[in-house]
C-alpha cells in the first residue's frame, strides 16, 4: 500500500525557516505526482504546492516566493522548504500523492493519497 509520512513540523517565531519532509513508500515517487495541503483550525484544507514527475511546480498565491517544493528520487522524499514564515501559515501540514504523474494541481480532490499531517505553528 501506498504510505506518505510527514515530519519536520514545530513551533517557530514569525520570519524564521522550516524543511517539511514526506517519506513515500510502497510505490515509486517518480511515477506519481505529489501536493502540499494545509488545514488551519476551522478551515479548509487548502492546496499550498504541487509537484509533477518531471519536476514542475505550482505553488499557492498565498506561499510564493517562500516555500519551494523540491523531490530526492533517490530516497523516495517530497521536501517542502518554508522562508519568511507568518502567523498565517499556521496550519496542519499534509502531503498527498497521485498515480496521475504529470498532474500540477492543488486541489485536494485529485489526490488519492495522504499523510497524517504535521503541525506547524507560528508566533508572532
Amino acid at each position: 500500500p501506498v504510505q506518505l509520512v510527514e515530519s519536520g513540523g514545530g513551533s517557530l517565531q514569525s520570519g524564521g525557516s522550516l524543511r517539511l519532509s514526506c517519506q513515500a513508500s510502497g510505490y515509486t515517487r517518480i511515477t506519481y505526482s505529489m501536493g502540499w495541503f494545509r488545514q488551519a483550525p476551522g478551515k479548509e484544507r487548502e492546496g499550498v504546492a504541487a509537484i509533477n514527475s518531471n519536476g514542475e511546480t505550482t505553488y499557492a498565491d498565498s506561499v510564493k516566493g517562500r516555500f519551494t517544493s523540491s523531490q530526492d528520487n533517490a530516497k523516495n522524499t517530497l521536501y517542502l522548504q518554508m522562508n519568511s514564515l507568518k502567523p498565517e501559515d499556521t496550519a496542519i501540514y499534509y502531503c498527498a500523492a497521485d498515480r496521475r504523474w504529470w498532474l500540477l494541481l492543488t486541489n485536494r480532490n485529485a489526490y488519492n493519497y495522504w499523510g497524517q499531517g504535521t503541525q506547524v505553528t507560528v508566533s508572532s
